[in-house]
């Protein structure tokens, strides 16, 4: 099976309209720059995005929020983005806003194919509205469900061409349960080499879970926020 594509367009062409997207990264760490301006590009509407971040303005996910092309946004981390805060207070945007372990968990459950799992995160606030609540050991804990999507979108440090992926330091705190968490899962990366290359010890995602890999270029890598402080 060819899982090579030459560019990021030809990789998320079949992406349509209404589509569940999962996008990794962690913050701007590690976001898959290449697809996102290509899913902008493309200019698919009423998205359904599941990402840690809500990206920057003009940056990240915040292209496809300045586009209108995001109907819902899932996430934990959204406090950088000026049109995602005026979309949400406006009603022009829908949110769920999820602890950032649940999010993690809820992604992983999908990867490891758990329908459901109880947690005590959130318990007594908003987000246990409509949820159902069990006590285990006299505490209480929220159900929550497996979060699976259409396609996820990931960037890795390096893949070879079956597929195999290995990913830096943050960068695999969603990434590598996004990928194995989408009907479609769609790598860009850095780095493209041929099997044999890659050390096993050092792969966090199989090429199993694996659909499509471009070599990505370009990259800006930005951070949400440079502080120095004085030696």
């Amino acid at each position: 099976m060819n899982k090579i594509f030459h560019s990021a367009d030809e990789a998320i062409a079949d992406i349509q309209d209404g589509a569940v997207i999962m996008l990794g990264g962690f913050g701007l760490n590690g976001i898959p720059e290449n697809s996102i301006a290509a899913l902008k590009r493309k200019g698919i509407k009423n998205i359904t995005c599941i990402s840690n971040n809500a990206g920057v303005d003009g940056f990240g996910l915040g292209l496809l929020l300045e586009t209108k092309q995001v109907k819902k946004m899932i996430s934990s981390y959204v406090g950088e983005n000026a049109e995602f805060e005026r979309q949400l207070l406006q009603g022009e945007l829908e949110v769920d806003l999820v602890p950032q372990g649940t999010l993690a968990t809820r992604i992983q459950m999908a990867a490891m194919g758990i329908p459901a799992f109880y947690t005590p995160a959130g318990f007594g606030t908003e987000v246990a509205a409509g949820k159902e609540v069990r006590s285990f050991n006299g505490k209480m804990h929220l159900m929550e469900h497996a979060l699976h999507a259409d396609f996820a979108i990931v960037k890795a440090w390096k893949a070879d061409t079956m597929g195999n992926l290995v990913f830096r330091k943050t960068t695999r705190n969603f990434s590598t349960s996004m990928a194995k968490a989408g009907n479609i899962t769609i790598v860009e990366v850095e780095e493209l080499v041929q099997p044999g290359e890659l050390d096993p010890d050092q792969v966090h995602v199989a090429g199993v879970y694996v659909h499509r890999v471009f070599q990505g270029h370009g990259y800006e890598k930005r951070i949400e926020k440079r502080t120095t402080r004085k030696a």
